[in-house]
């Protein structure tokens, strides 16, 4: 239940259903304008969230308002759980569907058998390279931006993540969905890659839903419009 703007300032936290193609920036910002410029408030509130997903992901966004932010990094250490769709057969170059497709790889080979016993691999603590299409940053310069320069990124490094639980839900060659729960600053677009190349072939993340951030579920989330009519009508949700 999200109460009115009075509420609001001493701290809210708001559960969005982050739309495809929005960046969580173009969220935080949509709400910021909506509580600043409507509503007239005087004294700046922090509005941040807890944290990114994807723009091309959707799915839970925990949105923090006013006191609220101090919470920020608790919750960005809570575990998350995702379902999502991987494609064999070819990659990509943001390990998901923003770029075109190419080196294309036979996955004839490829059965729910070895889908299933391959999944196990990617259990508990394991290595992975972030993408290089994503918002870290070397020398203040995010690492998409090096990509989109062709620069050389020579820099990155591998570290520890932490898989609990990795289920496939459906097999339908070239397509495999999934469900996972892992730790903070887990890739799952670099799992898809990874996971190709696990089963001797290619692959990429087609799709990604972000379905809960600890105890916070995507069942009890509202769409950017709710939240919108919400805000300008005044009214609870």
């Amino acid at each position: 239940m999200i109460e009115f703007l009075s509420e609001i300032q001493d701290g809210q936290i708001i559960l969005i259903d982050k739309p495809w193609g929005w960046t969580s920036f173009h969220v935080v910002k949509t709400i910021k304008k909506y509580i600043h410029n409507i509503h007239r408030i005087k004294k700046v509130l922090k509005i941040g969230h807890a944290g990114t997903l994807d723009p091309l992901a959707t799915g839970l966004l925990i949105i923090l308002i006013g006191p609220c932010t101090k919470k920020m990094n608790i919750i960005q250490n809570y575990k998350k759980c995702y379902t999502g769709i991987i494609k064999l057969g070819c990659e990509t170059s943001s390990y998901d569907s923003e770029t075109e497709e190419y080196n294309f790889s036979s996955f004839s080979h490829i059965t729910p058998k070895l889908i299933q016993e391959t999944s196990n691999q990617f259990i508990g603590r394991i290595q992975q390279y972030p993408p290089y299409f994503s918002a870290l940053k070397k020398k203040g310069k995010k690492f998409y931006e090096y990509s989109r320069n062709g620069e050389k990124m020579d820099f990155i490094q591998s570290r520890c993540i932490e898989i609990d639980k990795f289920h496939i839900l459906k097999i339908s060659i070239p397509y495999i969905k999934f469900f996972i729960q892992c730790g903070k600053g887990t890739y799952i677009r670099s799992i898809a890659k990874d996971f190709g190349i696990a089963l001797e072939s290619r692959s990429y993340l087609l799709s990604l839903r972000r379905e809960s951030i600890g105890h916070f579920s995507i069942n009890s989330s509202y769409n950017i419009n709710q939240i919108i009519h919400f805000l300008v009508n005044k009214k609870k949700l």
